[in-house]
C-alpha cells in the first residue's frame, strides 16, 4: 500500500517523464518520493513476472545507506514484496566505496553507492542521482554516466541549489523540452500539507543567504565569490567536524575573536597525511570573555596542538595575550588582520580547497553561506580587500577556517605531553603507593598547563 503524499509529492510521484529533474527545499522528502517510484517501478515488473533495475547515486556513502535504509527497504516491506541485502566493498583505484543492494523477486535489484566518475559507469539501469547538485566532479560523472541510460532507461535528478555552477544549475536552467523540471520551495511545500513552522525555520536558521538558497531554491552569485559552492562541496565529507574521530595526531587551530554581533569560532585541523581534517567548530555568541577561555583550554586539552592563530585585531588582544601566558608564545600567534594578512590568509585557505588537502563537515547550511559569502574586491587604492555580503556578518567561521590553516603553515613548536594523572600515578608506584607529595611534580623540568596537563620540551 502506497504512503498518503503531500500534494507536490504526489505530482513528482506521477510523472512517469523518461528525464526527470526536482528543484526541492530542504527535508521535503525528495529522496523519500524518488525512492517510491524506484520501489513502486520495480512492483510492477514483479506483478508482470519481468525485472528492471536502478542504480542511486548519492554525494556520498552514509547519504547512499540513508537512501536504501530510510526509502527503498522502508517501502519494499510496505507494498509486501520479500527482498536480500547484500552489502560488497568495492576498490577502483584510489577510489574505495561500499555498494548497497536489494535483490527483489524475479530479478529486479535496486543498488545504491557513492557518486563519483568511476562508479558511474558499468550499469544498464534507471538512474537516480540524489542531490546531484553537491556531488564532487558532477560534470565528469554526468559525462561517464549518460551512456548507461541511453538505451532508453530513466533518469531522475534531485537536490537543492548549491551555487550558479555545476551540471544540476545547467539542466535546471536550461529551456529544452526533453526535461520535465519540477520546483518546490518552502512556501510550497507547506502549502502542499508539510507541517513545517516557516518562521521558526528561518529564526533557527538565522542566515538569510543559507535560507535563500537552501528553503527559496534562490541561485547566489558566484562571481565574485572566494570559494564557490562547487568548491565548497568538493570538500566536505561526513566524517569531518567529530570530535570522535580525533586520530591522535598533531592539530592546528584557528581562533576568530567575537563578542557581541560576531560569533567566536576555534576551528580545530588534524594533520593527517597532506590532508587537513577538520574535527571540531567551536561557535559560541555573545559569551564572556571567561566563557571563550574556557573553551579554548578545553580544545587544547583535547588536542595535541602545534600551533594555534587567533584574531588579535581590536579586542583580540588581550585574549592573545592571555593566551600565549598560558600556552606560550611559540604555540599561540596572534594574527592583526590587516589587508595583506588577510590576503596570504584567504589565498592559502583558498588553495587548501583547490588541491582538496582539507576536510569540512558536510550537511552544515550556515556553515557553506559563511565560507561562500567573503569576496574579494579592489579597494579605493586598487588593493584587494575581503569583504562578506552584509555589514553585520564577518565571515567568522570562514576566517577561524583560514587562521587554522595559517596555523598548519607555520613553523611547528613540538612538545612532549603527559596528563598529570599519569606522572602522580608512576610517582605512586615508585613510592609503594604512598602519598605523593608536591616535590614528585617539580617544576624543574616541565610547566604545569592550565587545565592539569604537564608539559615538557621535546618532540613527538
Amino acid at each position: 500500500m502506497r504512503p498518503i503524499l503531500y500534494g507536490y509529492q504526489r505530482r513528482w510521484f506521477d510523472d512517469r517523464s523518461r528525464f526527470k529533474l526536482g528543484k526541492f527545499a530542504r527535508q521535503t522528502g525528495k529522496t523519500f518520493t524518488t525512492t517510491l517510484e524506484t520501489v513502486d517501478d520495480s512492483f510492477e515488473h514483479v506483478v508482470r513476472q519481468a525485472r528492471t533495475r536502478w542504480v542511486i547515486l548519492s554525494r556520498g556513502e552514509r547519504q547512499a545507506r540513508e537512501a536504501m535504509d530510510e526509502g527503498v527497504k522502508l517501502h519494499a516491506r510496505a507494498y509486501g514484496m520479500t527482498f536480500q541485502e547484500y552489502e560488497q566493498d568495492y576498490d577502483i583505484g584510489a577510489v574505495r566505496y561500499t555498494a548497497l543492494e536489494v535483490a527483489l523477486p524475479h530479478g529486479s535489484r535496486i543498488l545504491a553507492l557513492p557518486a563519483n566518475p568511476d562508479t558511474a559507469r558499468g550499469f544498464s539501469a534507471n538512474v537516480f542521482l540524489d542531490e546531484f547538485a553537491f556531488h564532487k566532479d558532477s560534470a565528469a560523472i554526468w559525462k561517464a554516466l549518460f551512456p548507461v541510460i541511453s538505451a532508453g532507461w530513466k533518469l531522475r535528478v534531485t537536490s537543492t541549489p548549491n551555487g550558479k555552477s555545476g551540471k544540476f544549475y545547467e539542466l535546471d536552467t536550461g529551456t529544452d523540452s526533453a526535461w520535465s523540471r519540477h520546483a518546490v520551495d518552502i512556501y510550497q511545500a507547506v502549502a502542499d500539507g508539510l507541517p513545517r513552522d516557516i518562521e521558526e525555520l528561518r529564526a533557527g536558521l538565522a542566515d538569510e543567504d543559507a535560507w535563500a538558497q537552501e528553503y527559496e531554491l534562490k541561485y547566489l552569485d558566484e562571481a565574485s565569490s572566494w570559494l564557490s559552492y562547487e568548491l565548497i562541496s568538493s570538500v566536505e565529507d561526513a566524517r569531518a567536524g567529530e570530535p570522535e574521530a580525533y586520530q591522535g595526531g598533531v592539530c592546528f587551530v584557528g581562533v576568530d575573536i567575537g563578542r557581541r554581533n560576531d560569533l567566536f569560532v576555534i576551528w580545530v585541523l588534524e594533520q593527517v597525511g597532506d590532508v587537513l581534517w577538520t574535527r571540531e567548530i567551536v561557535e559560541m555568541k555573545r559569551a564572556t570573555f571567561a566563557a571563550q577561555d574556557q573553551a579554548l583550554d578545553e580544545v587544547m586539552r583535547r588536542y595535541r596542538v602545534g600551533r594555534a592563530c587567533m584574531d588579535q585585531t581590536g579586542m583580540g588582544e588581550k585574549p592573545v595575550e592571555d593566551a600565549q601566558r598560558r600556552y606560550g608564545e611559540h604555540r599561540i600567534e596572534g594574527v592583526l588582520f590587516t589587508g595583506p594578512n588577510k590576503l596570504v590568509m584567504a589565498t592559502a585557505g583558498k588553495e587548501r580547497f583547490e588541491d582538496r588537502t582539507i576536510r569540512i563537515p558536510e550537511g552544515r547550511p550556515a556553515l557553506r553561506s559563511d565560507l561562500h559569502k567573503l569576496r574579494k574586491v579592489a579597494g579605493p587604492t586598487g588593493a584587494p580587500r575581503f569583504v562578506a555580503e552584509r555589514d553585520d556578518d564577518h565571515a567568522d567561521r570562514a576566517w577561524a577556517c583560514f587562521l587554522a590553516v595559517n596555523a598548519a603553515a607555520g613553523p611547528r613548536y613540538q612538545y612532549g605531553y603527559e596528563p598529570v594523572s599519569s606522572r602522580r600515578e608512576a610517582a605512586l608506584n615508585r613510592r609503594g603507593f604512598e602519598r605523593a607529595d608536591d616535590d614528585d611534580f617539580g617544576d624543574d623540568d616541565a610547566f604545569r598547563g592550565p587545565l592539569g596537563a604537564s608539559i615538557r620540551g621535546g618532540t613527538w
